[in-house]
């Protein structure tokens, strides 16, 4: 007997292929697939535009792809996800970022607005000049707790940074001396994040700023430390004094952590004021993913697109361009959430996956990106979706000219995509043809400040969820990094039995 998954899915491979121009053709598309997401801000509502026109979801593939999520218990699945069911099942916990924001189980919310009015007071401590002169801070994490500070710094500290915030999360020491390079240690904090306490990559870039400090003339160096942790009792035992621990719940997984004690160099660095519009721009999202049904639910909307381009046209990667150079550090951010989270070969019950999982993730700046890669976007063999993402209201102060001319460039590559045609005077000229039927979704921003930025990020987080319950898996572990990393500590302890080839690297590098 044929499942009901099965069934939609087959449903979704006899749909007939349609050209974007011929659903272009319907004069109510643009409406049709267009959305906003908003919140109150001064001045008036604020929020993003989502526009799905230019991909080729049409009525019936929408209309499948309902039924699809009502098969996989779409629902179901998002009510644990906001109520703190142990969703994550293989690791037997829940996935509670979304409380961070004020939604979800209402002892997690309150406990998550203890912990944030807590870091608040020692952000609002340092900017007073409670522990001294601070200038500088130097975060040290890895993954999770370094990608999202470091995206949030560098999209909103532009104009407004009240401390100078650098990001180490290699443990090549090149990263780490360009952080010393920039600080005065006599005026410098260092933030330790750690879920655990004990990942190897940031407590020895911790070990050495803190020697760092000692060597240039702090007397107190663990003094100067703050720990971001869920594990608050293996920072004291490093030395962090109590009063400069911000936990964090071990129910928020690390590459959705910047809304908790990990947001701290970002409100450190702008401020509490926009760290709290970023939580409240997140938290409009997650009140429109959580009371909207079916293909109006954007982040679902987009999950289907996703679905359609990966499952039923064989698209293997997609491409994010942030015509913004704020959000230079998206791609990068994004790669972690959706590849890291939905990069899987098993379902959620351990039986292998019967298609692909996660798409390759990449991406670039606009307008940089289309001298670049944009030659393969419009003209190579590779059918490949690309997401445009910009802000109406300029982050820079000179002739309007520069962003005009930014936001122009970003409509007219998608509308390329999409229509084609031959530049060739005579358009005959094959080398100067355009297929066309290349599909874009674009999302407009009204401006980039913390609400927007909060905004993106949890709608990309609501979509890589959305995807996770149509393929079957669970997107909050992440065993696939573990094996390497256990690789590596054998070769420290002097173990391990390694293939001939890496015995000989081994050798040649003078490790073994």
């Amino acid at each position: 007997m044929i499942s009901s998954i099965s069934a939609a899915w087959e449903a979704l491979h006899a749909a007939p292929e349609q050209t974007l121009a011929d659903l272009f053709a319907d004069a109510g598309r643009v409406e049709a697939l267009s959305g906003r997401i908003e919140w109150d801000a001064d001045g008036g509502p604020a929020g993003i535009l989502f526009d799905w026109s230019k991909t080729h979801l049409s009525d019936e593939l929408l209309a499948g792809f309902e039924a699809l999520a009502q098969a996989c218990d779409f629902a179901g699945k998002r009510e644990a996800l906001l109520s703190g069911a142990k969703i994550n099942i293989t690791e037997g916990r829940a996935a509670e970022h979304t409380a961070q924001r004020g939604v979800g189980a209402e002892p997690s919310v309150e406990e998550a607005m203890a912990l944030h009015a807590r870091m608040r007071m020692l952000v609002e401590a340092i900017h007073e000049g409670a522990l001294g002169e601070v200038k500088h801070l130097i975060h040290i994490g890895i993954g999770g707790s370094a990608l999202g500070p470091a995206l949030a710094v560098d999209a909103l500290a532009h104009d407004l940074a009240l401390v100078d915030v650098h990001v180490v999360s290699n443990i090549d020491g090149v990263a780490l001396e360009q952080a010393f390079a920039a600080c005065d240690p006599a005026t410098t904090m260092i933030a330790v994040a750690s879920k655990t306490f004990t990942t190897i990559e940031t407590m020895t870039n911790a070990h050495s700023a803190l020697k760092w400090l000692a060597d240039n003339g702090v007397s107190d160096p663990s003094g100067r430390v703050v720990a971001l942790t869920a594990s608050p009792e293996k920072a004291v035992e490093w030395g962090v004094d109590e009063t400069r621990i911000l936990p964090f719940s071990e129910s928020v997984g690390g590459r959705y952590s910047i809304w908790s004690s990990i947001g701290f160099p970002v409100a450190l660095a702008v401020g509490w004021d926009e760290f709290e519009a970023m939580l409240a721009g997140a938290r409009a999202v997650d009140e429109h993913f959580r009371d909207t049904e079916g293909r109006a639910n954007l982040p679902l909307r987009a999950a289907f697109a996703d679905q359609y381009y990966s499952r039923l046209r064989g698209c293997q990667t997609r491409a994010v361009f942030a015509y913004d150079e704020r959000l230079s550090l998206f791609p990068d951010y994004l790669q972690q959430l959706e590849m890291e989270s939905n990069g899987k070969r098993v379902t959620s019950q351990g039986e292998p996956v019967d298609g692909p999982t996660a798409a390759i993730t990449w991406g670039g700046v606009g307008t940089d990106a289309q001298h670049a890669v944009f030659q393969l976007l419009h003209q190579g063999t590779h059918l490949v979706p690309v997401d445009f993402i910009a802000s109406i209201a300029p982050g820079d102060a000179l002739d309007p000219a520069h962003h005009n001319i930014l936001l122009t460039n970003c409509f007219a590559q998608g509308a390329a995509l999409m229509a084609g045609g031959n530049m060739a005077t005579d358009g005959k000229d094959p080398a100067r043809a355009f297929p066309g039927d290349r599909p874009s979704a674009t999302m407009l921003c009204d401006d980039l400040d913390g609400a927007n930025l909060g905004a993106l990020i949890a709608f990309h987080e609501h979509r890589t969820f959305a995807n996770a319950v149509l393929l079957g898996i669970n997107p909050f572990d992440q065993f696939g990094v573990e094996l390497g990393k256990k690789m590596a500590k054998d070769i420290e302890a002097g173990g391990g039995d390694f293939d001939a080839s890496t015995t000989a690297l081994l050798a040649r590098a003078g490790l073994a």
